[in-house]
């Protein structure tokens, strides 16, 4: 019509994703994407956390463009050793004369490779237990429990430094230890949640389908746990990342060479008086990373689970 003001493709967009009466499961899906990006816009210490992870898988695919200098070889020990931040080496450089910043940007890369592995690993062990718990019962939710509480008695790190000095140093024995050490809590939850949803209606009227044990806990109490799950790995991350460097900083984790910053760390304290950048610079960068999933995770329960809210 003559006249009338015309929508822009931003204004169409969003009156689509936000139609009461969507047209497919598609839109459906993407509206409530949507309302939850909204939502999880409104924090901004939320969106800070997903800045500095998003900026830390950017560095770890990018580390061999950005990385100034090698990793491993070091430059010469009479005059590039232990130098203080400046122009050429903007972080310093180490007791090998190495780039202390070119050795972060890569040991980016080994703490995402710890992160990525270990939810992996740990969150379908953890989900698996607590639902199989939570909807059988009896002995078998007993023995299970028995099983976390065990796990769960240790502290976290003592029980990794354990498994770690079973199978031997190393970045993939840390990986596993670690893993192992951290699917009880998610267990817990899984379990929580599939006590909840275990006595209602539409899980009745699956039974009454003829729906066999194994499809109604991986069909329908599943996928029901995974948003509390997701919420909780995101929040343990920066666990994990501390567990690393805590095995790394005690020579159980990645060995050296490896530029593993919890290993940086641990070299650097023999210089801590003098030469206080190396073990500051990755000490700083540790803490960057944990803050930034801390926060992620925080956004991420308020927009998964509003009654956690503040």
């Amino acid at each position: 019509m003559a006249g009338s003001p015309a929508l822009s493709p931003s204004t169409g967009l969003r009156a689509w994703l936000l139609s009461p009466e969507p047209t497919s499961r598609w839109q459906a899906r993407l509206g409530r994407f949507y309302l939850g990006w909204r939502s999880f816009a409104r924090n901004p210490l939320a969106v800070l956390g997903l800045c500095i992870v998003v900026l830390l898988i950017a560095v770890a695919l990018l580390a061999d463009v950005i990385a100034p200098y090698s990793p491993i070889v070091g430059g010469d020990l009479r005059t590039q050793r232990l130098l203080p931040p400046s122009e050429t080496f903007w972080l310093g450089t180490d007791d090998q004369a190495r780039d202390i910043l070119s050795r972060i940007i890569y040991g980016s890369r080994i703490t995402l490779f710890v992160v990525v592995l270990v939810s992996i690993i740990a969150t379908p062990i953890g989900l698996l237990v607590g639902t199989m718990s939570g909807y059988l019962g009896g002995w078998i939710d007993t023995v299970l429990m028995r099983i976390t509480d065990i796990f769960l008695a240790f502290p976290r790190l003592v029980l990794a430094l354990a498994f770690v000095a079973a199978l031997g140093p190393g970045i993939e024995n840390a990986v596993i230890a670690i893993a192992i050490t951290s699917w009880p809590p998610y267990a817990r939850i899984a379990r929580a949640e599939t006590l909840m949803i275990r006595n209602s209606d539409f899980i009745a009227a699956v039974k009454l389908q003829g729906a066999s044990t194994p499809r109604i806990i991986l069909g329908h109490v599943v996928p029901l746990c995974i948003s509390s799950l997701v919420v909780r790995v995101t929040l343990d991350m920066a666990g994990i990342i501390l567990t690393a460097a805590g095995l790394g900083f005690l020579g159980l984790g990645a060995q050296p060479p490896m530029p593993e910053w919890g290993a940086m760390v641990a070299t650097g304290r023999n210089y801590l008086i003098d030469q206080w950048w190396v073990a500051a610079m990755p000490g700083l960068a540790i803490f960057v990373v944990s803050l930034g999933f801390n926060l992620l995770g925080d956004g991420l329960r308020d927009v998964l689970d509003p009654k956690a809210a503040k």
